[in-house]
């Protein structure tokens, strides 16, 4: 297999644990202070139903069952891999510490699990969660996986977020002080932003002491508040050439040891109203891998030598 020009997620936990680690989406029925009325209704402007957890298991069985039903859907694939537990929907931490004692320990429980990841918010982390977070820390590979999508103010104000950069940056702070990996989620092609204002985004996130990165395209969503927007006042939503670039111009100033958890993400076909490229995932890989070769480029060619420690 050709080495990418980039530091991926896969090469990470072969390096870690000599062979292919599969993820295993779970939803285990948590809510989002943006959808239970604590600071909003409905979440953020662009999130599903399911609170970006569209491909996980059904939240209607037991975390057990969950992981099952989902590792038989890719045993054929890899038959022999170990897995992550990767807690999906919603937010992963906004329950109390005997709740995600729970459910974490369930799905660890599980067999040829290696580790975990959790999807959250930077104002979901109470004392008493990091400290079970630490303990989690000591005994197993895991990951924190902190929503940021923007660093612009009129950007998180109109999607709705309900925290702000500064919010993200006190999270970060107390995860890394605690020695947790954590990985940034950032979205490209947000209403209002200019390309110049989401390379600045990549730009603040390529300085903190981030072990990873996802990048997402905007999904719009059928049955979303931005589905309702985008259908009766239309929007340029990027083409697959603008977010081919961004994206290569993102990984270049990126640090080469920051890992690269996603470039592009998966809307379910049935829902998705735009941008409508997007649906041909392998398409959009092989066009950023293209492009990366016709520039001859690379994560970190433009990066600043910062000190960076990436946590293995």
């Amino acid at each position: 297999m050709q080495k990418k020009r980039y530091r991926t997620f896969n090469e990470q936990l072969r390096e870690r644990f000599g062979g292919k680690i599969v993820k295993i989406s779970l939803d285990a029925g948590f809510t989002c202070p943006n959808r239970d009325g604590t600071l909003g209704i409905g979440g953020c402007v662009y999130c599903s139903e399911r609170g970006s957890g569209d491909y996980a298991g059904d939240q209607r069985l037991s975390i057990p069952d969950q992981f099952i039903a989902v590792k038989e859907r890719m045993k054929n694939k890899w038959p022999s891999a170990q897995y992550i537990a990767y807690f999906q929907a919603h937010t992963n931490t906004y329950a109390a510490v005997k709740r995600l004692r729970e459910v974490y320990e369930e799905a660890l429980a599980e067999e040829n699990v290696v580790g975990l990841s959790i999807s959250t918010r930077p104002d979901c982390l109470p004392e008493d969660v990091l400290d079970y977070l630490e303990e989690l820390n000591r005994r197993t590979y895991l990951w924190v996986e902190l929503g940021l999508q923007s660093i612009h103010s009129k950007t998180m104000e109109w999607i709705g977020r309900g925290h702000d950069y500064a919010q993200f940056l006190k999270g970060l702070e107390q995860l890394q002080a605690r020695g947790i990996r954590v990985c940034a989620h950032i979205i490209l092609g947000l209403p209002g932003e200019t390309k110049a204002e989401m390379v600045e985004t990549a730009q603040a996130v390529a300085q903190l002491p981030l072990q990873g990165i996802k990048i997402h395209l905007l999904h719009v969503l059928r049955g979303t508040p931005l589905a309702t927007i985008y259908q009766n006042v239309p929007f340029d939503l990027l083409t697959k050439e603008e977010y081919v670039s961004l994206v290569v111009d993102i990984l270049e100033i990126l640090p080469p040891e920051v890992v690269i958890h996603r470039l592009t993400g998966d809307g379910p076909p049935d829902d998705l109203l735009g941008p409508l490229w997007s649906r041909k995932k392998w398409e959009v890989l092989n066009a950023i891998d293209a492009e990366l070769e016709r520039r001859d480029s690379w994560q970190g060619k433009f990066a600043k030598q910062a000190s960076i420690k990436c946590r293995r």
